[in-house]
């Protein structure tokens, strides 16, 4: 039988390796599909690009869903998270003016201790601190915010959007003075002794939930065969991507002209946390760096709605009770259950929970059997609590 085009719109980073694996290595077409992926330049684009029709499914950055649920982008059809495709894969990077006033103030750049790097970066910075983001509706936005938020930074942040592959761009022209970024761009900018790596994401949050699948709603109901199958091919990818003799493979298949378009050894070094930190060549491991399938990584919890609802509420003057409510319908844990049982993936007995209450990975119970949840704490050590737990 001839297979089912799907049009798949991805913006270059590690994390759209679900998508890029789902068809270079056949996930895809043994569910009956062909992905045509179409490399995007930012996040906007896919996000309208999406709502127009003109793709089937987005790699996306998981708050833009929340945000368009509480009516803050433009006017377009419902659009819902049906799987988390990553979590990780963020780095903050410094300047090199920066880095160097923050070494010769002592800062041994350890990559691990978030509240260290914070005080040493309120030491060195100016009056005023630039940092990049790639979406103004965007993780690596909720870990600035957080991180530098709970280590009392007091200089002024101004925080500017830069698609990813243009971080080092906006940098070398004075533009950021950091930036938190997906990789491989946070490494490619240190190549080029440009900045330094201060931070992975998972240094100021355990299991930071970083790109999703978003379909229209219109889709998933009126297609649900289709959208069950994009659904299995993506989570079949992840599954494979997560085995750590895979990552080899992933970075050559990802490296390629027609997705990353970068060496295989950059992109490499996101794949398996192995991180070159600046520019003289130190490197640093980061056990879990980014994390594709394991630890529930795919489930799209209905308290991570909750959780960026509530932050995006109080920075727009939104209630944030009716917005959480809200965002949390377009999370959504029903399709996940539907459409992933019957490839045997471990389902959670609950499709919301305390988000940052796990200091480690824990074994708990799930639909049949157990499942390990992997660790999510906040380096601070709050504990968010959605408006419920069912």
């Amino acid at each position: 039988m001839p297979l089912t085009p799907l049009r798949l719109g991805y913006v270059p980073l590690i994390d759209a390796a679900p998508l890029i694996v789902a068809r270079e290595l056949g996930f895809a077409a043994e569910e009956g599909l062909a992905f045509r992926l179409l490399r995007l330049g930012a996040w906007a684009q896919a996000r309208d690009m999406l709502g127009a029709g003109l793709i089937e499914a987005a790699h996306m950055l998981a708050p833009m869903p929340v945000a368009q649920a509480l009516g803050l982008g433009p006017a377009l059809p419902d659009l819902d998270l049906a799987m988390f495709l990553s979590q990780g894969g963020q780095a903050v990077a410094v300047g090199a003016a920066l880095a160097a006033r923050m070494r010769d103030q002592g800062h041994d750049f350890d990559f691990r201790d978030a509240r260290k790097a914070g005080l040493a970066l309120q030491r060195a910075a100016s009056a005023r601190l630039r940092v990049g983001v790639p979406f103004h509706f965007s993780t690596q936005l909720e870990l600035i915010r957080h991180w530098l938020g709970a280590c009392g930074f007091s200089p002024a942040l101004e925080v500017v959007t830069v698609p990813p592959p243009l971080m080092a761009e906006s940098m070398a022209a004075g533009e950021l003075d950091a930036f938190c970024v997906g990789e491989p761009w946070a490494s490619s900018a240190v190549d080029r002794g440009l900045a330094a790596l201060l931070l992975p994401g998972t240094a100021i949050w355990a299991a930071p939930p970083e790109k999703g699948l978003v379909l229209r709603r219109d889709f998933t109901v009126s297609d649900p065969q289709l959208t069950g199958a994009l659904m299995r091919a993506v989570w079949r990818a992840g599954r494979w991507l997560d085995e750590p003799e895979n990552r080899d493979t992933a970075a050559e298949i990802l490296s390629r002209r027609e997705y990353l378009d970068l060496p295989a050894e950059l992109a490499e070094r996101g794949l398996t946390g192995r991180l070159q930190v600046t520019p003289a060549g130190e490197f640093r491991h980061v056990p879990g760096f980014v994390a594709f399938h394991a630890g529930a990584a795919n489930f799209p919890w209905k308290s991570l709605a909750a959780l960026f609802a509530q932050r995006i509420a109080r920075r727009h003057g939104l209630e944030p009770g009716p917005a959480m409510q809200k965002a949390m319908t377009h999370f959504r844990t029903d399709l996940y259950r539907a459409h992933l049982r019957e490839a045997g993936a471990a389902l959670p007995g609950a499709s919301a929970r305390l988000e940052g209450a796990l200091a480690e990975d824990r074994e708990v119970a799930a639909e049949k059997g157990q499942m390990i949840l992997r660790a999510d704490a906040f380096f601070d050590g709050i504990v968010f609590e959605p408006p419920f737990a069912s």
